[in-house]
């Protein structure tokens, strides 16, 4: 059974740290672009951070640059997102997507993704 799951979410005070894990099961990670994105109360799903098969090419929406970092373990078939520096307005629903993918090509929109997991609550606050 084809399926991601998300954890590592937590409530944390502004200035504080998360890792949060994507493990697939059902399909390797090898040849799949993976996404992260999120989704605040009242908002909108937003793309976060993404990255391509290769692992080799990486995008960050502005709001996180600098202090979220994607990473892709292919032997652990799962893929991480470092959370630094957190602030109030990160707090969401984090979900990993990913589709089959070859090479140094990401995606940045929801579309494009075939699988999703269940989502993370990360909460930011003081």
């Amino acid at each position: 059974q084809v399926q991601l799951v998300e954890s590592g979410g937590g409530s944390v005070q502004p200035g504080g740290s998360l890792r949060l894990s994507c493990a697939a099961s059902g399909f390797t990670l090898d040849y799949h672009a993976i996404g992260w994105f999120r989704q605040a109360p009242g908002k909108e799903r937003e793309g976060v951070s993404f990255i391509s098969s290769s692992g080799s090419s990486t995008y960050y929406a502005d709001s996180v640059k600098g202090r979220f970092t994607i990473s892709k373990d292919n032997a652990e078939n799962t893929v991480y997102l470092q959370m630094n520096n957190l602030k109030p307005e990160d707090t969401a629903v984090y979900y990993c997507a990913a589709t089959p993918s070859a090479g140094n090509v990401y995606y940045t929109r929801p579309y494009y993704y075939r699988y999703w997991g269940r989502g993370t609550q990360v909460t930011v606050s003081s």
